[in-house]
């Protein structure tokens, strides 16, 4: 009889045990990942007139678990225009609000970051986490820098780093000092390890890389992913060149080089008026399915769907970038 009610209970915790294991496989994770988004100039008039650079997309932004971009200016009302460079940018804290709702987290691992020195950059974090958006790839000294952002959704444990290659390298965070993370491989490779031994179920890294203009990525670029990808990371997602470039899978893992512009004005090409928003949707497993979605700017430096055109698209044992139709 004692046997008997062993085994019952055995058998029990094992299915209880398969159950669990089935229901954290089956609640797949949404992330969305956005290029550029600066809020100054174009975008940063039309808000001054009540307009909102992202209502096109808000529908979208707010349908995913987890909302991520890349922002391409200070937002402060603080500093001066840095000398050494040619454009600079900040945003009026009037942005902010248009902001909340749609993303959870920014990455500020960029070349324009430090546009207006440390006060505006510092401002700019605590603005937004004020409002309860997460930043990342840059913080008041060097180990905040490179802490990873960490996404806890559906039993998934994702870790997210970000990283600037692009000049000037003079806004790098110190050990005693405000500002972003710097690509250094060794470094990369590190925070990617630590990530891992820290407990993330995935690691993306977010790249801000690549030569502006470019439509393909750089053997800079390739080398860079392929490294990060043996390092552990699951998936890499960049941008900074103003253009979308390709796509491409390195053992078995996706590579999204660069989705382009998001929120920008300014450019006189077609191809600097476009960009992608990146849908993904992940397990412990890994990438399950993903898309993306092309958006059109216009002269406000306003993103809108732009349906009818095929962009990349793909699923996991899929080992072919296809091409899908945009809804």
């Amino acid at each position: 009889m004692k046997w008997k009610w062993k085994r019952q209970w055995l058998l029990l915790a094992t299915a209880l045990g398969l159950a669990l294991a089935a229901h954290a496989l089956a609640d797949p994770v949404r992330l969305i990942f956005v290029g550029d988004i600066m809020l100054d100039d174009g975008p940063g008039r039309l808000i001054s007139r009540g307009g909102d650079p992202l209502a096109s997309f808000a529908s979208l932004l707010k349908g995913a678990d987890y909302t991520i971009g890349n922002l391409e200016c200070p937002i402060a009302t603080v500093g001066e225009p840095l000398q050494n460079k040619i454009v600079s940018f900040r945003a009026h804290p009037r942005v902010v609000p248009l902001l909340v709702g749609k993303f959870d987290a920014l990455g500020v691992a960029n070349n324009h970051s430090g546009d207006h020195g440390q006060a505006a950059f510092l401002e700019t974090l605590g603005l937004l986490a004020d409002q309860g958006i997460a930043t990342f790839g840059g913080g008041r000294q060097l180990a905040e820098a490179h802490r990873p952002l960490w996404i806890a959704r559906g039993g998934l444990l994702i870790a997210v780093l970000a990283y600037n290659e692009f000049k000037p390298r003079s806004f790098e965070a110190g050990a005693e000092w405000a500002g972003i993370a710097w690509s250094e491989d060794s470094q990369v490779v590190a925070d990617i390890r630590a990530a891992r031994t820290a407990g993330a179920d995935l690691v993306i890294p977010f790249m801000h890389w690549g030569w502006e203009r470019e439509l393909q990525p750089s053997e800079r670029q390739r080398q860079l992913a392929r490294l990060m990808i043996d390092a552990g990371a699951d998936l890499v997602v960049g941008g900074h060149p103003h253009v979308t470039q390709g796509v491409e899978y390195h053992q078995g893992k996706l590579i999204v080089y660069s989705l382009g512009n998001f929120v920008f004005d300014g450019f006189d090409y077609a191809a600097g008026r476009s960009g992608w928003l990146l849908r993904l949707t992940l397990d412990k497993r890994g990438l399950l399915a993903w898309d993306t979605l092309a958006a059109e700017i216009d002269d406000d430096g306003t993103p809108h769907p732009h349906a009818g055109i095929a962009t990349p698209c793909g699923r996991r044992g899929d080992p072919v970038i296809r091409e899908c139709p945009n809804p």
